[in-house]
């Protein structure tokens, strides 16, 4: 079966909730290339430490590589250590 992408925006993507939070994210992604940290298509991520997305102090935000940004330390239960 092909992977839905329409419904699954329409379902998860689309809602208002969802799109305020990937604003945020676009937000602080803008607010690093402003200030040099980062370019675009430099294939880097912005990680927030805290995990407070709405957190956009400086002693927050750090450059990381997807990997990195992208996975956390997971105990024996696949939950986050």
């Amino acid at each position: 079966m092909a992977r839905n992408y329409r419904k699954e925006y329409d379902n998860y993507q689309g809602t208002p909730a969802q799109r305020k939070r990937n604003d945020e994210r676009k937000k602080t992604r803008r607010l690093l290339v402003k200030e040099g940290k980062v370019k675009k298509f430099d294939g880097k991520d912005v990680n927030h430490k805290n995990g407070n997305t709405k957190d956009l102090s400086k002693k927050n935000l750090q450059v990381t590589t997807p990997k990195a940004n992208r996975s956390f330390p997971r105990n024996k239960k696949a939950g986050k250590k």
